[in-house]
């Protein structure tokens, strides 16, 4: 039977026309800007041509899809199943499926892993031999395979057999990863990762078939690197390009600053006042750009902003910044930093009452100003009088002179007193050098001025934290000795000694003095540290321009270093419950002082031993006076509650010999009965307040048994 076995024959290639009557599944690796598609990628065959390694089908086995007996599945959906012919509407008819004989990965004859991606592929397939599929099902593999990572291009072409359809894959693999370069998009603003955090990243890959995946994976490290070092604006996009050597081009975004703008506002954050015009500042708006790192075409950088933020609100000038990001429409990734400046009160007038042992009680006016014609210029006005004498101080200060780069500032004061010098009395005994003519206290009258230059050790970058410092000054100053009358004296006398009370026993001394000094700051808080340490070195030469200008060299140098410890655990923010934060400023802290003079020096120039910021069992100056000294301080400090905090300390120091100065100035510590050396062991409470801390002290003289209450304002250091 002929016929028959013609309609038999044509029957196994049934499955071939339902999936072959359209051209062959394809799916090629998009192109966005992503990945380009590489170069060879064979052509996708059309209707009637041959796929990759296929034979051009015989013109006999393509007849049975043009056979009229073959219905089209896929072109025989009614045109009229629309309910506006009114007729109802009827469901899509299923698609027809074939049975898979075979499947064939082709493509990969010479690669290198050639089993590991055909495994891929196979694996990403949901056909298999023995399966029945429709041609979307297939096309569903198509795009599994392709999303596996691992190819380029994937084109599926099914073939007829005898026992069913055979389909062969052919897939281009992507080439093999040798290098990532990144490219930022603005060639003067290069990408800011490091070389080794580039192959740290991607090394693990390198060597191996580029798996887009694995890539993206790899993208997303690289931004979260981004991320933590502060650049919260980086976007790492891609690959840019691919190509055929193995080299990856990644596109990194990473956020550019256009500008910072200032605006002045109120508490609320509105920029107009109440009849809607703009709210002006008084301070200049480059007071406050000084301070931003970030300028016009740098990366924008979160940790930076963070930081200069910090130090906006450390001029002490303003009470809130608002920050806010302005997205530039014309070039996307790019920003303008606007600040919300609220301004606060930088005026001030103060007024008290307090006591100290060279002035007796007295009353303090001051009249402040820390942003003077709004160039944070600080101008304070002291006006002090007291039992034994007063004070009138006019201070200037420049934090930043404009337009350093090294952020030097400039210090300037001028200033008449008169006060009790320590050194020609005791408090410990009640004992006092009294003014030979008219046996009085002896005071000391000074006029003068000081002029200080303070300049970091950063390189010329005003926003590194360096912790040395330098330290330039010049000061003119005359002294007068007199009595607490102000009746002017040049000897003074005691148990029968007379001694000289200025220099060449004059009238009045001037004092010419150039200061060089350096201070190097690494405390971790400079309000109450707990870790650190902090020196300073300092040299003073003092020039003799005339018969009662003195002419000597005072050198000091001071160390303090901080450890913390966590002995005693008072206060509960020492013991917090779990997730909450420690507190607990605890720590031993050590310091150590020294000084000398050399060349002959008035007796009112000499080193004071004792007081609440020397060695605290001892009144001002009652241990000990001299050219030179030497001090140390152990101190252990803890909290107790959140405001108060206790001490434990030990104190020493010594006049080291030194207290006889020599010919007509005599010794005066000696018949004023000082010792000259000592220490003393206490204890206190340290109460924060919004001045300051207080200081509630109490500490022994040696362990004789005589104590001594110092109340003072701050740490001792």
């Amino acid at each position: 039977m002929p016929g028959l076995h013609r309609i038999s024959a044509a029957l196994p290639l049934v499955g071939l026309a339902l999936l072959a009557g359209k051209p062959a599944l394809a799916q090629n690796a998009p192109v966005p800007r992503a990945v380009p598609a590489p170069q060879g990628v064979p052509a996708q065959p059309g209707p009637g041509q041959a796929g990759p390694g296929q034979q051009p089908a015989p013109v006999d086995q393509a007849a049975p899809a043009q056979l009229p007996t073959q219905v089209n599945p896929f072109t025989t959906a009614p045109l009229n199943a629309s309910p506006l012919n009114g007729a109802a509407p009827q469901a899509a008819a299923p698609e027809p499926k074939v049975l898979i004989s075979e499947v064939v990965v082709a493509g990969l004859e010479n690669h290198p892993e050639r089993e590991r991606l055909e495994l891929a592929a196979y694996a990403a397939m949901a056909a298999t031999p023995g399966t029945r599929v429709t041609r979307s099902e297939l096309q569903t593999d198509l795009s599994a395979i392709y999303a596996s990572g691992w190819f380029s291009d994937v084109r599926i072409q099914p073939v007829d057999g005898p026992l069913g359809v055979r389909l062969i894959v052919t897939v281009v693999a992507n080439p093999v990863l040798e290098k990532i370069t990144l490219d930022s998009g603005d060639a003067k603003v290069p990408a800011k990762v490091p070389a080794q955090v580039l192959q740290d990243t991607f090394s693990p890959d390198y060597g191996k078939t580029l798996n887009l995946n694995t890539l993206q994976v790899r993208m997303q490290e690289l931004q979260k690197w981004y991320a933590d070092q502060g650049y919260s604006l980086a976007r790492v996009t891609g690959p840019n390009r691919v190509n055929p050597d193995g080299t990856v081009e990644l596109l990194v975004r990473q956020g550019t600053v256009a500008g910072v703008e200032v605006k002045f506002v109120n508490k609320e954050g509105a920029d107009t006042n109440e009849k809607g015009q703009p709210i002006k500042g008084k301070t200049k708006p480059w007071v406050i750009t000084r301070e931003i790192s970030l300028k016009a075409g740098d990366v924008f950088n979160r940790r930076n902003l963070e930081e200069d933020i910090k130090r906006l609100y450390g001029t002490g000038l303003f009470s809130d910044v608002k920050v806010t990001l302005q997205p530039i429409p014309t070039e996307p990734g790019t920003v303008t930093i606007v600040l919300g400046i609220v301004e606060q009160s930088t005026g001030s007038l103060s007024g008290g009452l307090g006591y100290s042992q060279a002035q007796g009680v007295f009353g303090q006016i001051q009249l402040n100003d820390s942003n003077l014609r709004g160039r944070a210029w600080d101008m304070s006005t002291n006006i002090t009088y007291g039992q034994y004498g007063g004070l009138v101080d006019l201070t200037f200060t420049d934090p930043w002179i404009k337009g350093d780069p090294f952020r030097t500032a400039f210090r300037g004061r001028g200033f008449v007193s008169r006060d009790v010098p320590q050194v020609f009395q005791n408090s410990n005994s009640g004992v006092s050098i009294l003014t030979a003519n008219n046996f009085n206290i002896v005071a000391v009258q000074r006029a003068g001025i000081n002029l200080q230059f303070v300049r970091p050790m950063n390189g010329r970058d005003p926003f590194r934290k360096e912790p040395w410092s330098l330290i330039l000054g010049i000061s003119a100053v005359e002294a007068v000795p007199m009595n607490f009358a102000g009746q002017g004296s040049t000897f003074g006398t005691v148990n029968g000694s007379t001694i000289c009370l200025a220099y060449n026993c004059a009238g009045a001394n001037q004092l010419y003095g150039v200061r060089l000094a350096t201070t190097m700051n690494r405390l971790n808080d400079s309000r109450n540290p707990t870790s650190g340490d902090f020196l300073s070195l300092s040299t003073e030469q003092f020039i003799p321009l005339g018969n009662n200008s003195p002419g000597f060299n005072r050198v000091r140098a001071g160390y303090t270093f901080y450890i913390p410890v966590e002995w005693l655990k008072v206060y509960k923010g020492c013991r917090p419950k779990p997730g909450d934060s420690k507190d607990c400023k605890q720590a031993m802290a050590f310091q150590v002082s020294a000084g000398t003079n050399v060349g002959e020096i008035p007796p009112y120039e000499s080193f004071c031993l004792g007081g609440g910021n020397s060695v605290r069992g001892y009144y001002d100056c009652a241990l000990g006076s001299g050219r030179s000294f030497v001090e140390a301080t152990i101190e252990y400090r803890f909290p107790i509650f959140s405001i108060i905090s206790g001490e434990l300390f030990v104190d020493g120091g010594s006049a080291l010999g030194s207290q006889n100065l020599g010919g007509r100035y005599g010794n005066p510590a000696a018949l004023l009965g000082k010792p000259g050396s000592g220490f003393s062991v206490g204890t206190g409470l340290i109460v924060t307040t919004p001045v300051g801390p207080l200081r509630l002290e109490i500490a022994s003289q040696d362990f004789t048994g005589q104590w001594r209450f110092n109340l003072g304002v701050g740490w001792k250091f």
